[in-house]
């Protein structure tokens, strides 16, 4: 559900302003209302925003050297900006000496092939009247008249290229028709050194970030915060209307209504005029859900599609079930819901500290898990073993009593399907009568009265005969509230229009979304086929060895089953999701585009 919400406006004196926003803020339960203007004027707000994304880049970047912290890790947020400012300049020096290195490394690949020599006997030599020029060309350009007219003389053979220098009187001009070459002024070993040196510097500039990974991260975060709040603070300065000539501060908020008289109570004590109202049908009102128990847990799931609007039916607690029972059966197998159960069970009671946001994310998985361990019973499927082939009381029962063949799974599938988007019919006829007036869900319910009558007629015939009287009739009132009342603002000829539109779109959707259900049991067979397969794989490909045999077998068992269960989980949460976003959504009319609620605090 959603939660049920009051409007808040307040109007303060200017002077009184800033702290009357501190108190507001440290209650942390009003959502103020923002507004785009302003903010990307206000060069000191961009200044923060520019300081926050600093702080995200350098956190992101220490956590990436996956240093683990040290006992004596300071979380002062007062330290923050100096140690920002010297990774910074860390940062900054590691920049140049890549930089560099780069340079370096470029000269090392031009000198390489030429050896190691002092390029002062080059000037020596010129000194002395003889210039000596460096060319490469490949061993087909080079012509044996050059070794007599330019004194050249083979250096290296690389490959396919040939390098070369030439000994000429200084000022004869060495005219040759192939690459010339520009040395580095300085010797192979001194570059080689050179490049040792920027690296050993880049060493030491790892090891103190290293060190300030270990030691600052805390600190950094919490400046981080500290920054974020400032920011928050300002787009809510910046929000505010200014009236009778920048003396009173108009600010618009909004407040669960459960929070009302902890804010009322806050309220009475400051110098502040303000009053609480009901939401308007143009109000863009925040949402909250607001759901209990089994329920919430879902919620995030919700928030992977959109949030509901405000007058609108959250369907958290409506898709659930549904869901879970999605879920189990898609993964099917109850050794792998076993599995699932116990592992997040032990992670829960033996992990040192697990986030409250984290935990119920735990039950939910812990709750897929139980949910898979049912469904696998339909099937009968642990691990890709049948568990109905072992000749056990208890299980021979369990096989007489819920045992599903494959024919029975894909009916199941099928009739499944046709429940939820049914479900979802009535929840739509609900919705309109909410948001609209029941005058508009007349057309949604006579349509629910075809397809349950019709479903009703064909599964129970002995109740309501498939073309009775009975049927008949509750047909004729469905085609009447179908075809001259689906649109109550608009005469009969465009309604009988509209109605027959959509008959056309029901009979082509209606029919491809239920089969869509039909993936519930694809998914579940073929997790149990490749299960299976492993298995047999295990057991065949197991040397006839004593010692190697179970290794072996033990190896191919957990390697294979770890593979088919993770692809399995994979498609067990999307394919649900899928079925619960498209079909079950968009027949229950579901609309979303909520602006979730994010109270002003710290």
């Amino acid at each position: 559900m959603i939660a049920k919400m009051k409007k808040l406006t307040f109007l303060v004196f200017y002077k009184e302003y800033e702290d009357f926003l501190k108190g507001i803020r440290d209650l942390g339960v009003v959502h103020v209302v923002t507004k785009s203007q302003g903010s990307a004027e206000n060069v000191e707000l961009q200044d923060t925003l520019k300081l926050s994304a600093r702080y995200a880049s350098a956190i992101k970047m220490l956590q990436g050297l996956n240093v683990e912290k040290d006992g004596l890790h300071s979380d002062d947020s007062r330290k923050g900006e100096d140690i920002l400012a010297e990774i910074e300049s860390l940062q900054q020096k590691m920049q140049q000496l890549m930089h560099q290195k780069q340079l370096l490394d470029k000269e090392i690949a031009t000198l390489d092939p030429w050896g190691n020599f002092d390029p002062q006997n080059i000037t020596r030599l010129h000194d002395a009247g003889y210039n000596i020029s460096f060319f490469v060309c490949s061993e087909k350009q080079f012509k044996e008249e050059w070794t007599e007219m330019y004194h050249a003389t083979v250096i290296n053979t690389v490959g396919s290229k040939l390098y070369f220098i030439t000994v000429t009187p200084v000022g004869e001009v060495v005219d040759l028709d192939v690459e010339a070459v520009r040395l580095p002024e300085v010797s192979l070993d001194t570059l080689q050194h050179k490049v040792e040196d920027l690296t050993a510097m880049e060493t030491e500039i790892n090891g103190r970030l290293k060190n300030i990974a270990a030691s600052s991260i805390p600190g950094l975060q919490k400046a981080q915060a500290e920054v974020c709040s400032r920011i928050e603070f300002s787009k809510v300065v910046l929000n505010t209307d200014s009236l009778a000539d920048n003396k009173l501060m108009l600010l618009e908020g909004w407040i669960p209504v459960k929070q009302l008289e902890e804010v009322k109570r806050f309220l009475d004590t400051q110098e502040v005029y303000y009053e609480v109202s009901d939401p308007t049908p143009d109000d863009d009102v925040p949402i909250l859900l607001d759901n209990k128990g089994f329920f919430r847990l879902f919620e995030p799931i919700m928030r992977l599609y959109m949030l509901p609007k405000y007058n609108e039916l959250d369907l958290t607690p409506f898709f659930a079930p549904f869901f879970m029972l999605f879920f189990g059966l898609c993964l099917g197998d109850s050794g792998y819901g076993a599995f699932i159960l116990l592992a997040v069970t032990l992670y829960r009671l033996f992990a040192k500290k697990i986030s409250q946001s984290m935990k119920p994310i735990l039950t939910l998985v812990q709750l897929l898990g139980a949910a898979t361990m049912v469904c696998g019973l339909l099937t009968g499927t642990c691990f890709g073993f049948s568990l109905y082939d072992i000749h056990i009381p208890f299980f021979q029962h369990m096989k007489d009593t819920v045992f599903l063949d494959n024919q029975q799974m894909f009916n199941l599938s099928l009739i499944l399907g046709a429940v939820q988007i049914i479900f979802g019919m009535i929840l739509k006829a609900v919705n309109q009568t909410i948001q609209l007036g029941f005058k508009y869900a007349v057309g949604t319910i006579g349509w629910l009265f075809i397809l349950v009558s019709s479903a009703v007629a064909f599964a129970a015939p002995g109740l309501m005969p498939m073309g009775g009287t009975v049927h008949l009739g509750i047909l004729a009132i469905g085609a009447l509230m179908v075809y001259l009342y689906n649109s109550p603002d608009k005469n009969v000829f465009v309604n009988i229009g509209l109605g027959l539109w959509d008959s056309y779109n029901m009979a082509t959707g209606l029919l491809g979304d239920i089969l869509s259900y039909v993936r519930l049991f694809a998914l579940g067979l073929s997790g149990g086929i490749l299960a299976s397969v492993f298995n047999s794989l295990a057991e065949g490909m197991s040397p006839d060895n004593i010692i190697a045999g179970p290794i072996v077998m033990v190896l191919i068992f957990v390697i294979g089953h770890s593979i088919n269960m993770f692809m399995n989980v994979l498609g067990a949460m999307v394919h649900p999701m899928r079925l619960t976003f498209v079909e079950f959504f968009k027949n229950s009319g579901y609309e979303g585009g909520g602006k979730e609620y994010k109270p002003f605090k710290k």
